[in-house]
């Protein structure tokens, strides 16, 4: 299995737009996030967990030309906003996308992209397969995935474990039942908002607890603001065996 971590970043991405912080200011590489998705290399097929806004440019960047499915965790736009580019791998491989997510995500997708699902198609739009999932195991052309129900406040949103990999975003809690579907994981990847409290996501010290109480081999943090620091100072105030994610790492396990 080989992971690349197309964004890192929370919903404004980083540098947040008119902000001149320090870690927005910084030229290191590493303090460039855009937002966060995931693209999975497993079993000879070619995976995607979210599509947000710079969808195109992480597809790009990372010269990924072929696609099987794409895993969405929740409806919001920095995680679903990038769905139209489907279309060159519409128009490449010759058949529609595979999408995968809980029915209220994908009842989302038909509001916010209404020209996709009209009985009356433009041309070029588009061409996508819904397949609604539910807090239970479910293949895609015969590799399994778990969903892993987790609260981002009070919006249930689903991670993903695939093999001995774990992915979580957008999350404040995950109940003990579903805890155990993380355990012996070899990766984890959790966000990491920020250092203070937030209404909605871990903060650093919230997913590095969880870390410890769960015990993956390796761990990633994700989603990111720029209020958790820059790369080069935070990164060496960690565990050995958890590092900050930045936009193009490779993992292979």
């Amino acid at each position: 299995m080989t992971l690349t971590f197309l964004g890192t970043g929370t919903s404004q991405g980083v540098p947040v737009i008119a902000c001149d912080c320090d870690v927005c200011k910084s030229i290191d590489y590493k303090d460039k996030r855009t937002r966060t998705s995931v693209h999975v290399e497993v079993d000879g097929r070619s995976f995607i967990i979210d599509v947000g806004p710079d969808f195109r440019a992480q597809v790009l960047r990372e010269k990924i030309n072929s696609l099987d499915a794409i895993l969405l965790t929740h409806e919001h736009k920095d995680h679903t906003a990038g769905l139209d580019e489907v279309r060159s791998f519409n128009f490449k491989q010759h058949k529609d996308m595979p999408v995968f997510g809980r029915d209220k995500v994908l009842e989302q997708l038909k509001t916010e992209f209404g020209y996709i699902f009209s009985p009356v198609k433009y041309p070029g739009v588009p061409q996508v397969e819904l397949h609604p999932i539910e807090n239970k195991p479910f293949q895609i052309a015969g590799t399994e995935i778990i969903p892993i129900e987790v609260m981002h406040y009070k919006l249930p949103v689903f991670g993903f474990r695939i093999g001995d990999f774990v992915y979580i975003t957008d999350a404040n809690y995950i109940s003990e039942p579903e805890k155990e579907k993380i355990k012996n994981a070899d990766v984890l990847v959790l966000n990491a908002l920020q250092q203070t409290p937030h209404i909605s996501h871990f903060t650093l010290n919230e997913a590095l607890a969880v870390i410890d109480e769960l015990q993956p081999k390796r761990a990633f943090l994700t989603h990111i603001s720029h209020n958790l620091g820059m790369t080069r100072d935070v990164d060496p105030t960690l565990p050995k065996n958890v590092s900050l994610a930045y936009d193009g790492l490779k993992v292979v396990g």
